[in-house]
Parts: C-alpha cells; sequence; structure tokens
C-alpha cells in the first residue's frame, strides 16, 4: 500500500498494520530467544567441576588429568572451572569407588582412573563395588602402552626378555588391579619368568625412585606416553632397558620389544596375556560418573571432541612433548563392552592372575 495520497482512515490502517507486524516480530523473536536458550550452558556457567585423578601426583594419569582439567572446560558450555583432585589407593579402586558411590551423578564430576578396571570389574563382579559399565567415557586423550623397564643397560641385571626366565628379578608394583602388579604377575605363569613382586607403591614415580635407589631391578609397568613426556632419552637413546609391552602390536618406538602376547609360551597363554594388554587401548581417559544426564554427556563428550581439533591446543601438546592419541566416549564404552564378554577360560585365568 504506497504511503502518499491516503486518506486518514488509510493511514491509521496502515499504522495498525505495521503495529500487528512489528507486534508479532517481537513475540516471534522473544521465542527464538527462548527456544535457543541451552540448558547445558546454564546448567554449567559459574560451575566449579571436580577431575578425580586415581593416582598420586608426577604419574602418567596425572599429567593427562592435569591437561583434561586445564583445557576441557573452556569447551563445555558455560566454560566451568574444572579442578583436578589427585584420590590415590588401590590401583585407583579408591577413586572408582567413589565416583560409582558418593560423587555427585549431575555431570560435575570427573574422573581418570586405572585402564585395566574394566576386567577388575569383570574379575571380581558384586565384590568390586562399583560397575565399570554403569560409568560412561567421555574421551581418550592417548592410548597407553605400558613397558617393563630396568636400570640403565650398565647397571641392569637383565638385559633381554628371555633374561627375565632365567634368572629371578625383583620388580616394583602397585597394589590391586593396576598394570605394574598384573603384567609380572602374567608373566610368571604364562610365559615363564621369574620375577618377585614387591607390591604397595603408590604409583609410577614411587616405582622409578625405587629402581633408582636399588631397591627393585624392574618397573612392572610405566606408561610410554608420560615417559616420552619426562624422560624421553630413556626410550629415544637407549638409557633403560625395556623388556616388554603391553600392547596389541609392537609401537613404533619399541619396535625390538616384543608384546606381551608375544611372549605367552601357549596358545591359552597367549590369547590371555593379548586380552590383558587390552587394555591399553583404554589409556588415559577421562569418564563420567553413573547417571549423568544423556544431554550434559552429550555436551561433555561434544567438547571433549572440540578441545581434541583444536588447533592450539595440539599445538600446546607438541610443545610439551605430550602424546596425543584421542577416542571417542562411545568408542571406549565398546570396549568395555566386548571386555565384558571375554572367554570364561581367559576370564578365570586372569582372576587368578589378579588374585595372586
Amino acid at each position: 500500500m504506497p504511503l502518499i495520497n491516503k486518506s486518514w482512515e488509510e493511514w491509521d490502517m496502515v499504522v495498525l498494520l505495521r503495529a500487528v507486524v512489528a507486534s508479532a516480530i517481537a513475540a516471534v523473536t522473544t521465542f527464538a530467544g527462548g527456544a535457543h536458550a541451552d540448558p547445558v550452558e546454564d546448567f554449567y556457567k559459574g560451575k566449579q567441576l571436580r577431575l578425580v585423578i586415581g593416582y598420586t601426583p608426577g604419574g602418567g594419569y596425572d599429567i593427562y588429568g592435569r591437561i583434561a582439567a586445564e583445557y576441557l572446560g573452556r569447551f563445555i558450555p558455560g566454560n566451568p572451572a574444572i579442578i583436578p583432585q589427585n584420590m590415590p589407593g588401590a590401583g585407583s579402586v579408591v577413586a572408582a569407588r567413589y565416583m560409582y558411590g558418593l560423587a555427585a551423578k549431575d555431570g560435575t564430576v570427573l574422573a581418570i582412573l586405572a585402564q585395566t578396571l574394566p576386567l577388575d570389574t569383570l574379575i571380581q563382579g558384586e565384590k568390586a563395588g562399583f560397575k565399570m559399565s554403569e560409568m560412561r567415557y567421555i574421551g581418550r586423550l592417548v592410548d597407553n602402552i605400558d613397558f617393563g623397564m630396568g636400570h640403565h643397560p650398565d647397571k641392569s641385571p637383565f638385559k633381554t626378555f628371555e633374561d627375565l626366565r632365567q634368572k629371578q628379578v625383583v620388580a616394583a608394583a602397585t597394589a590391586g588391579a593396576s598394570p605394574a602388579n598384573i603384567f609380572p604377575t602374567a608373566l610368571n605363569r604364562l610365559a615363564g619368568t621369574k620375577i618377585k613382586i614387591l607390591v604397595g607403591y603408590p604409583g609410577s614415580q614411587d616405582m622409578i625412585l625405587a629402581l633408582e635407589r636399588g631397591e627393585v631391578d624392574l618397573v612392572g609397568a610405566n606408561g610410554l606416553a608420560s615417559t616420552m613426556v619426562r624422560n624421553p632419552e630413556w626410550i629415544t637413546k637407549g638409557e633403560r632397558v625395556i623388556v616388554y609391552q603391553a600392547a596389541l602390536k609392537r609401537h613404533p618406538l619399541l619396535p625390538n620389544v616384543p608384546t606381551l602376547e608375544e611372549v605367552g609360551l601357549d596358545a591359552t597363554g597367549k590369547a590371555t596375556l593379548r586380552a590383558i594388554a587390552g587394555s591399553s587401548e583404554i589409556g588415559r581417559s577421562i569418564l563420567a560418573t553413573p547417571g549423568v544426564p544423556m544431554e550434559r554427556l552429550a555436551a561433555l563428550r561434544k567438547a571433549f571432541g572440540a578441545m581434541i581439533g583444536d588447533k592450539m591446543f595440539r599445538e600446546t601438546m607438541a610443545q610439551r612433548r605430550i602424546i596425543i592419541e584421542p577416542a571417542s566416549g562411545e568408542e571406549l564404552d565398546r570396549i568395555v563392552e566386548e571386555t565384558s564378554k571375554l572367554p570364561e577360560d581367559v576370564v578365570r585365568i586372569i582372576a587368578e592372575i589378579v588374585k595372586g
């Protein structure tokens, strides 16, 4: 309707139409604003999250747990702060029971726990006090190749894996179903080694110090990723004796070191050692408590993916010499499910190994 040569009645109609249109636009805008409100962002805004680390400071789990605490909140809607909290004990079982039982189930408490816990809960059942199948993974920062490590070649009483079959050596181990305890125990039974295991060291740094002091000859499990951060020369320059690696295939950095499966004495031994080494796929992963609302779980997983894909994050990790080999939370949940379906004879042997 042209706005010239109009009667007052026509002008009144134009004004009325404009008012109606403006009112409609305002209503649509208000509705759209409400429709785009993010309940996840509203929930996390101003919150302080905790990330429970199941080991003492200084080891591989601690390094990656603190990385997640430092960066992940920047990508979660509402940008909450994340505070790391060490909760060591029994190979992170103490932290796992806390996450399952006492921690808030609303997506404000995350954790990084032992990669072997899915095996442990399969074996222990109700006695474990928690169910890994009910805790949901957010994502993996790095798969973890653990290896058995001796001292410098000039000081180590062994040089090859075969030496472990010929002479007794003393290994440092953490308690419970931790890799440092399970690996040498499994090797004694399934690969013919003669390793005496001293259980009770709180974490990897404590075991390494015991090796340096001469209390032990072997660290039952030490993480490749954390070693490449703190002491890369142990690997790149051969300054420590490495005799086995818990991996499904030889890592490019350890091409001459046998996997657990390779040293098994028979088919059953090889299959069992492979199942034990499979925990390396879980590695250093972040998980949530049971019962986290699905929309928050999805947001946490999306935030983790955004963090991993962030160029600045990847450049910073490269500068710190921190290896990032990610996997999604959904992939890790599938590994837990597959672990629950291991053959009964393999589970029985693993159970006997864990129980000592």
